[in-house]
């Protein structure tokens, strides 16, 4: 849990929740998917081009949780951050709540390549999974 907790805005409980709910990183093929395992990812419609909103499907605690840790990072000071800037950036162009949401799932992201390589947080590596 220590391992996780080195992300911003990752707390005990953020970490608990998140680690129980992933079990093994192994099971994912890669860290992308999940955010969809989590709901994080936006319905697409079949048979048009139109995006809404987040599917909701899996784990609500976990979702609830990642969504509070991102919206510690967007509104506390965090140094140095740049899943924070990156997310500020976003807020600026959409709203504080996509951003939000949009922060969450890259957070989810992050945390499961923590797990899966057995590293602590590295900002230089968050901000090329983010400048993806």
């Amino acid at each position: 849990m220590r391992l996780l907790m080195t992300a911003p805005g990752v707390g005990m409980i953020v970490a608990l929740t998140y680690a129980a709910a992933i079990d093994d990183p192994g099971r994912f093929k890669s860290s992308k998917a999940i955010g969809a395992h989590f709901g994080l990812t936006p319905k697409k419609y079949r048979e048009t081009d139109v995006i809404g909103r987040i599917s909701k499907i899996g784990d609500g605690g976990v979702r609830t949780a990642l969504y509070e840790a991102a919206n510690v990072i967007l509104t506390r000071p965090v140094k140095g951050s740049t899943l924070k800037s990156w997310g500020m950036r976003l807020a600026a162009r959409a709203c504080m709540r996509k951003a939000k949401v949009a922060l969450a799932r890259e957070l989810a992201v992050v945390l499961h390549r923590m797990l899966a390589d057995g590293t602590s947080f590295l900002a230089d590596k968050a901000a090329t999974a983010v400048a993806r």
